[in-house]
């Protein structure tokens, strides 16, 4: 099977990608290639689409077993960093990547200052020593661009309020409004690896679109990467519900003027313009605390780490403490001023 391991024509050693210079290195003699502008080995070959689960080591030629979702990986005999080309090309291949900038030493030392920042988090916990795990993971989105026709039909409302000798009038005017709005997305990022949590994913954007790159496998070299675990006609309905708050704000914000409003049928067409392969980098950290396993993830690019800690029961209660005696405190002086004490 297709294995590709980067060597250092210097030495031999294995080279990986470095995430601080951008560069692919070599850490025993100090080489450093640049990668863009640089030959793929993958390049525009076509391998087979079948899923094969047994690799060979190009260093060592012990036997790597992947599961069908791995598409880079480490050889857990020698440690060299091996990509699997076969998942990576054809149908497979990603057009676009995201490249870490953030080295596995700084996600470890912004991970414990996030870790010491938790006001909630019971103490034990803010001593951020419990990293069971640590791994740069690759993981592959779908970039949509949806263009929407909207039309949108409501009622509306014009109430006008006023006096006339000893009566007060109230007049309501009534509209029927009607609204078409044409909204594209650009990049609308949906994770397409079903081991991640979607969630976590979610909360980990925004990705530094900026920073996008023509995909070349060396960017993965020293990373775990995923293939796609579903394909972009498949998720289409996650993109659809993802923009459908923002659909909402736009037609909503497009209606003034007017007392009240509200819709009474809306029809909005979503085009699928393109959808875009890419690989975009994530930390993530195993976390034990109190004999439980914890799952956080960072963005490889901006170091936002989302996750949902333990709360300690007793900092909790200190704090609706708090909270209930300085809205009591407040309470008590608007009772004051309102009695007079102000006068």
């Amino acid at each position: 099977m297709n294995v590709i391991e980067y060597k250092c024509p210097n030495c031999g050693s294995g080279m990986v990608f470095d995430s601080e210079k951008g560069t692919l290195s070599c850490n025993y003699c100090g080489r450093q290639d640049e990668i863009e502008g640089s030959l793929d080995p993958l390049g525009q070959r076509q391998f087979s689409a079948n899923e094969v689960q047994e690799y060979h080591c190009t260093s060592c030629g012990a036997v790597i077993i992947a599961d069908v979702e791995t598409a880079a990986t480490m050889c857990n005999f020698c440690g060299s960093a091996v990509v699997l080309g076969d998942r990576l090309s054809g149908k497979l291949a990603p057009s676009l990547v995201i490249p870490f900038s953030i080295s596995k030493e700084q996600a470890m030392q912004a991970f414990k200052k996030w870790c010491k920042n938790g006001l909630l988090t019971p103490s034990g916990f803010m001593a951020a020593n419990r990293i069971k795990g640590i791994t740069g993971v690759y993981v592959p989105f779908w970039l949509y661009e949806l263009h929407n026709k909207v039309d949108a039909h409501g009622h509306a409302t014009i109430v006008r309020t006023y006096t006339r000798g000893d009566y007060r009038y109230t007049e309501t005017q009534h509209f029927n409004i009607y609204r078409s709005l044409h909204l594209n997305y650009l990049r609308v990022p949906i994770d397409s690896s079903k081991k991640m949590d979607d969630g976590l994913m979610d909360r980990l954007e925004p990705f530094p679109y900026d920073q996008l790159r023509s995909f070349k496998s060396p960017y993965l070299a020293g990373y775990v990467a995923e293939k796609y675990s579903y394909t972009d006609t498949e998720l289409l309905p996650r993109a659809k519900d993802k923009i459908r708050q923002y659909i909402e704000e736009s037609i909503s914000s497009s209606v003034s003027g007017y007392t009240t409003f509200h819709f009474t049928d809306k029809q909005i067409d979503t085009k699928v313009m393109n959808a875009e392969y890419c690989m975009v980098p994530v930390w993530m950290f195993q976390y034990d605390y109190n004999r439980k396993s914890y799952t956080f993830a960072m963005n490889g690019q901006t170091g936002k780490v989302v996750g949902k800690p333990p709360l300690s029961k007793g900092k909790m209660a200190a704090w609706f403490a708090a909270v209930a005696s300085v809205s009591f405190l407040s309470l008590k002086i608007i009772s004051w001023a309102m009695g007079g004490g102000f006068l």
